[in-house]
């Protein structure tokens, strides 16, 4: 009966949470759908957790001692999930499970809250080679968990599961940076503000930066779109269903950064996201793409891009 509220609170947490992560989480088979659904839990309620807010939504500043307090609670928590001896909190206990079924080392869920710590710090990302380091932890190594959970291990793969992860991030940042500003946060490169004359966090969100800001945001996803590209060449490697899965979240995330970049200076006027019309054309398209990767060999991953160190 525990084992099934645990279940029931990740399937609840991914459905409010994240509605494209949602939509492509139901073409997984059931018992990677299911560990899919809990490790999701745990990243959401650790992002929850130390943004202070519910759901991804309610971001709030907070004081850095206080975040750090936050901190220090998940990554003992984590630590008890991977012993193997979480506490009967449904998203540790569902972690636990997770790395245990998977055999996911416990590194990675480790290395992920040091990308929290850098939020915490108030890190600031001078070039893109920084905030690429910082989007590793946060994303591209959930990305390497989620190839574990769908039972792709070989370095190759997991190379492309980081890729696939740090390009949601950069979409995401490029996506979300007037919000992130609301809380003093800048994930923008500070080089590239610079250049368009964006020196302090407030100009962000001067509606009368906002062309400048758009061609900085553009930047970002065209530099995600060297990730995007990588990823798609690794999902081939995945079984039938986790490759269309896979394809459906790449297309609709893709899509988004797309759509931030058309909107230019009006991208932040409301925020963007796929209709359920353009996420079922992205079901039907992603189901082509994986049957069509299954027939291809992979070209070789690139050397400029950056790559993950664990």
């Amino acid at each position: 009966m525990k084992r099934d509220l645990v279940v029931k609170n990740a399937a609840q947490c991914i459905a409010a949470g994240s509605k494209s992560f949602a939509a492509a989480s139901r073409l997984f088979q059931a018992p990677t759908r299911e560990s899919a659904m809990m490790l999701y839990a745990w990243c959401r309620h650790c992002d929850d957790t130390i943004d202070g807010q519910n759901l991804g939504f309610g971001q709030r500043e907070s004081a850095q001692w206080d975040g750090l307090r936050r901190l220090d609670k998940l990554e003992n928590l984590t630590r008890l999930a991977i012993a193997g001896t979480p506490t009967d909190h449904p998203v540790f206990m569902g972690l636990a499970e997770v790395i245990q079924r998977h055999d996911i080392p416990g590194h990675y869920p480790l290395e992920h809250l040091a990308g929290y710590r850098m939020d915490v710090e108030h890190t600031s990302y001078n070039s893109l080679g920084m905030l690429l380091a910082y989007c590793w932890r946060v994303a591209g190594v959930v990305g390497v968990m989620m190839s574990l959970v769908m039972g792709r291990r070989d370095a190759a793969t997991l190379d492309r599961a980081s890729d696939l992860g740090m390009a949601f991030q950069l979409t995401n940042i490029a996506r979300d940076v007037v919000e992130d500003a609301t809380v003093n946060r800048v994930y923008l490169p500070r080089e590239w503000l610079l250049e368009e004359g964006i020196h302090f966090t407030a100009q962000i969100l001067d509606s009368q930066k906002r062309a400048a800001l758009g061609r900085v945001a553009t930047r970002l996803v065209d530099a995600a779109d060297p990730y995007y590209l990588s990823a798609s060449h690794g999902i081939g490697a995945l079984p039938l269903r986790s490759a269309w899965s896979v394809a459906t979240a790449h297309g609709v995330y893709r899509n988004i950064g797309r759509n931030v970049k058309s909107h230019g200076a009006c991208a932040w006027d409301q925020r963007i996201a796929s209709s359920p019309a353009v996420k079922l054309w992205f079901v039907a398209s992603g189901a082509a793409i994986a049957l069509a990767a299954q027939m291809h060999r992979p070209c070789p991953r690139s050397a400029m891009l950056w790559t993950r160190p664990l």
